[in-house]
């Protein structure tokens, strides 16, 4: 009599539990560590850009059945909370990899700890070329084109205004030095003979423009080489248009046709500056052209740089994840060295040599209408084409 209602209680589990679907796989987590509040110029629309990514991949099914969790940390702008972050979400979180960052000097300290700490980190945004070049290590891959990268497109653009006599200006930090020293290599092999007769060095978002700019003016350069960006730049461009800088010289500008940068100078924009930057409003692909749409509707504003940059990003994990079968560091490892994916700005790769990836930049020159700073004259650089060789670029990193 025991065993019979035994028997019974058993059935009447199975049967409410046995027609049921199994509990869902629990989501693969991604630790994303970035400078939301130090420069959300940048990161507001590189969160949006990765988000929208996120939706449309879970929206069919994720990665290797599983949804992807995004952990979305604060850094502060600050490399000892980035990389207190980074160790609470290894360890505490579990998650499988970290992205993220923006600021160079944010983004070597989180390298560091990747490299400790044997975890995959996908740095999205900061430029310095020390990255992955002689502090590269097994663990760290970068997205965006490096300093080296983006100051070969403008130097080659340089070089042809036959300017002599030249000045830089770039905040006191790698990512500054960097594309200083980066521009001024690649110019001085396409014109050996120009001169660097002046260099400014602001303290980062602390420019002293008034300064920076009648140094600049003693020199008397005949062409600028600008680094600033964010604040900085608006605050040198306002200087310098004020006091006639800019005037019957040439202007070489990183980053400053980015919308982010570009489009709050409204009508104090730059006109005939050589920059790099994004003009979404003019690109026309059918990729470009379904990204330009869903970000619009998902967020009814534009896009800005940082949206591509998040959404390249968020594009770049599901690919590694797919690539490798597996969310374990060494099988991610193995398959992001040669990974190569489909982006709205065309096909990118990353290097095995290096850990860089191939995705270029749009060079062209600033305009001014209705108001509003663009891109003009501009066309595509792909990364692959601005690159040291894999093999030469494997030299520059150090013993792994």
């Amino acid at each position: 009599m025991l065993f019979q209602r035994f028997a019974a209680t058993v059935g009447v589990v199975l049967a409410i539990s046995g027609p049921h679907p199994a509990t869902a796989a629990e989501p693969i987590k991604i630790g994303e560590i970035n400078s939301y509040t130090r420069l959300p110029a940048f990161t507001e629309p590189y969160r949006k850009g990765w988000q929208l990514a996120l939706d449309e991949i879970n929206a069919k099914g994720g990665v290797l059945g599983r949804k992807i969790e995004m952990i979305r940390r604060d850094d502060d702008g600050k490399p000892d909370t980035a990389v207190k972050i980074a160790d609470e979400l290894v360890r505490r979180d579990k998650v499988v990899m970290l992205a993220g960052t923006f600021f160079s000097h944010i983004g070597l300290a989180v390298s560091s700890f990747a490299k400790q700490n044997k975890v995959l980190f996908l740095a999205s945004e900061p430029l310095a070329d020390s990255l992955i070049w002689d502090k590269g290590n097994r663990y760290t891959f970068r997205l965006r084109p490096s300093t080296y990268m983006q100051a070969a497109m403008l130097a080659k653009q340089a070089a042809k205004t036959g300017a002599k006599k030249w000045a830089t200006v770039a905040p006191n930090y790698s990512y500054g030095k960097e594309a200083v020293a980066a521009f001024q290599d690649v110019l001085k092999k396409l014109q050996p003979d120009v001169e660097f007769v002046d260099a400014q060095w602001p303290a980062l978002f602390k420019i002293d423009a008034g300064a920076t700019v009648r140094a600049l003016e003693a020199a008397k350069p005949d062409a600028i080489y600008n680094v600033t960006f964010g604040s900085d730049l608006a605050t040198f461009v306002r200087e310098g248009n004020l006091r006639g800088l800019f005037e019957k010289r040439v202007m070489v500008s990183l980053l400053t046709g980015e919308p982010e940068y570009l489009e709050p100078l409204k009508t104090e924009a730059p006109t005939g500056w050589i920059v790099t930057g994004y003009p979404w409003y003019a690109i026309k692909s059918p990729a470009h052209d379904k990204f330009l749409k869903a970000y619009q509707a998902r967020w009814n504003e534009t896009p800005k740089m940082g949206s591509m940059v998040g959404y390249n990003t968020m594009l770049s994990i599901a690919a590694v994840l797919a690539k490798a079968k597996s969310t374990k560091t060494e099988k991610l490892v193995d398959a992001m060295r040669g990974l190569t994916l489909e982006t709205p700005m065309g096909k990118i790769s990353y290097r095995a040599a290096d850990h860089q990836a191939t995705m270029g930049a749009w060079v062209g020159w600033t305009a001014v209408e209705n108001g509003q700073g663009f891109m003009t004259r501009w066309h595509y650089v792909d990364g692959a084409d601005v690159l040291p060789s894999e093999a030469d670029a494997a030299k520059l990193r150090p013993a792994n």
